[in-house]
């Protein structure tokens, strides 16, 4: 059953020699890679607005200067990342920049920041896309978090099923939400120019404001700048792209700059321009469709386009978080589980791993957006920060042809995300402080692991100066139930590969004791019989407590002791509950004493 429905669920295994097929072209990897970051134009604007109305109606005209200052930073970004997918054409983005130039402690940081934004990748955009929804039919409002938690499912078996498979599906939502959003854009741009909104639904540029700080104009500014989450998602990932991968992953950065820019700046002029301001139930973008088509047709594509989108950039972090994964893995900084690649030719462990973090997140924050885009911004601006510090060191210590360009490239990127960064943590400390503890305790986790590693390393290479002494013989112990056909089978393997065979049975009571010792000589009397008599039921203790002394005596002659499990195998697998599971138990409690081997003699059952 298990296997009829994961064949249903997620196909059929594919070859290792079809891992070429599986790459992306740059349509598709725009539309797989680019939709984390487009789909922010959803919520960016709105963010900014959310803070100035603060202050009220009249200062949203500075939604315009902080937009053309997230403007700025998004080409800095765009064109330091393009230079680091050149310098770095095997993935791995922030974290390997940061790891090969600032050293070990950085780079995890950077890895650790971006692990965790990932996951708030996915319960960001799947709740921002349910807020779409609701804000269409809010009778819905009541169940978002049922509903994000099953978006996260649907794109969770999305990506199980392999790269193309969700980059063609993805493909056209993204490209709606593209030509809706630049339709929409376009209508509302004709209406302003033709005079069919009124001047004064807007409070005109230059407008003194009353009670406007600096202090507040930052934390606009950083609230804004969650529109640049996603945008180092193609460095991450450049081992997807079709060959030349480096050249495409660059080109398709620049693509996704451009249509980021576009969107995001059309979007803040139409929000200005209709006086929009901020509603808990209905989204900046719903408004501007409102206002600009109306409730008709093209105002519900606008939602559902962008619902889509707002959902499906989910898939940014199921593409980035198992490559990052991987090369974390690959350094022994995290398990090496996330090295294998599924039935599908994926990374499913990555995506798995990512898929149950996201929806605990979503649980936790109960379906809140706003909950989670500040630490999900702070989160991307650390590597963002990290990396292009990296860049600066590569080039000052390299100094390949042009360096200077490319170094005043990484020097502006580094200054604005690290000043981004200050204003997160001075306006916005009291949503963000968090970092200041998951980010150690994660450095440290992977630190440790990597120390395991190192040890576990150590003790499994072969040093030709040691030799193991040979095994002189083998103890077999074998626990036994009852006289059964279970038992005689174990025996008679044991009396095979072992030079002494010793039964160990645990009665409850003497009786039962006497009872069983009588039969058992009288049925196997050439096999030694160890009886006990548990009075606390207990069939671990002393099995645990004759495997020690046998152990003991065993050491002094090199001998090996093994304990030999008999266990029966039904026919149909939810046969087990019908039975104890006595046999498992006592195996994974003598798998951790030390010097015992553990195995186990199967039964098959006929039916």
């Amino acid at each position: 059953m298990y296997s009829t429905l994961k064949r249903i669920l997620i196909g059929k295994p594919l070859k290792s020699n079809q891992l070429a097929e599986q790459r992306l072209n740059k349509l598709k990897a725009l539309a797989v890679l680019s939709s984390d970051a487009l789909s922010s134009v959803a919520y960016g604007t709105e963010q900014i607005l959310i803070v100035l109305a603060t202050i009220g109606f009249i200062a949203f005209w500075y939604s315009i200067p902080i937009a053309i200052a997230v403007l700025v930073l998004l080409t800095a970004l765009i064109f330091s990342y393009r230079q680091v997918i050149y310098a770095y054409p095997h993935g791995g983005g922030a974290y390997v920049v940061s790891k090969t130039n600032l050293g070990v402690t950085p780079g995890l940081i950077a890895g650790g920041s971006l692990l965790v934004d990932y996951i708030l990748t996915v319960a960001v955009s799947v709740t921002a896309g349910t807020d779409a929804i609701t804000s269409a039919f809010p009778s819905l409002h009541a169940h978002r978090v049922a509903i994000s938690v099953i978006m996260v499912i649907i794109i969770t078996i999305l990506n199980l099923r392999g790269l193309t498979e969700s980059a063609t599906f993805l493909a056209y939502p993204v490209y709606l939400f593209v030509v809706g959003l630049i339709i929409l854009i376009l209508f509302g741009i004709f209406k302003v120019a033709t005079g069919q909104v009124p001047p004064e639904t807007h409070a005109p540029l230059g407008a003194a404001v009353p009670g406007i700080s600096l202090f507040l104009l930052l934390r606009a500014f950083a609230s804004g700048c969650s529109a640049l989450t996603g945008v180092e998602a193609i460095s991450n990932a450049i081992p997807n792209f079709k060959e030349p991968a480096p050249r495409n992953a660059a080109n398709t950065l620049l693509m996704m700059g451009g249509l980021l820019a576009i969107l995001f700046t059309g979007v803040t002029l139409l929000a200005f321009w209709y006086g929009i301001a901020p509603k808990a139930d209905e989204t900046v973008v719903s408004q501007i469709a409102s206002e600009t088509f109306g409730r008709n047709f093209m105002y519900f594509f606008i939602q559902a386009s962008t619902a889509l989108i707002l959902v499906l950039a989910a898939n940014t972090g199921f593409s980035a978080f198992p490559l990052l994964a991987v090369n974390l893995a690959s350094d022994r900084y995290m398990p090496r589980m996330f090295l294998l690649r599924g039935d599908r030719l994926g990374y499913s462990n990555g995506i798995l791993a990512l898929s149950i973090g996201s929806i605990i997140l979503i649980v936790a924050s109960n379906g809140q957006t706003e909950q989670l885009i500040p630490l999900y911004a702070v989160g991307v601006f650390i590597p963002f920060t990290l990396a292009q510090t990296g860049m600066i060191i590569k080039w000052l210590r390299e100094k390949p042809k042009g360096w200077g360009f490319k170094l005043a490239i990484n020097l502006l990127g580094a200054l604005i995300t690290a000043t981004v960064l200050a204003i997160f943590f001075i306006t916005k400390f009291n949503q963000v402080w968090y970092v200041l503890l998951f980010l150690p305790a994660i450095v440290f986790l992977f630190k440790r692991i990597h120390r395991h590693y190192d040890d576990v390393g150590q003790q499994l290479r072969i040093n030709a100066e040691e030799k193991i002494p040979p095994i002189e013989g083998n103890v077999i112990i074998v626990p036994v139930a009852g006289i059964t056909k279970v038992v005689e089978n174990s025996l008679n393997y044991a009396n095979s590969i072992g030079d002494q065979v010793i039964a160990v049975y645990v009665a409850f009571d003497r009786e039962s004791e006497k009872k069983f010792e009588e039969k058992w000589k009288k049925w196997q009397p050439n096999v030694r019989l160890v009886t006990f008599v548990s009075q606390y039921r207990s069939l671990l203790r002393p099995i645990g407590r004759i495997v020690d002394v046998i152990d003991e005596k065993a050491e002094e002659y090199n001998y090996e002791v093994t304990v030999l499990i008999p266990q029966f195998i039904t026919k149909q697998s939810w046969h087990y509950i019908l039975h104890n599971q006595s046999s498992i138990v006592l195996r994974t409690y003598l798998l951790y004493r030390k010097n015992i081997i553990v195995t186990t003699v199967p039964y098959r059952f006929t039916k």
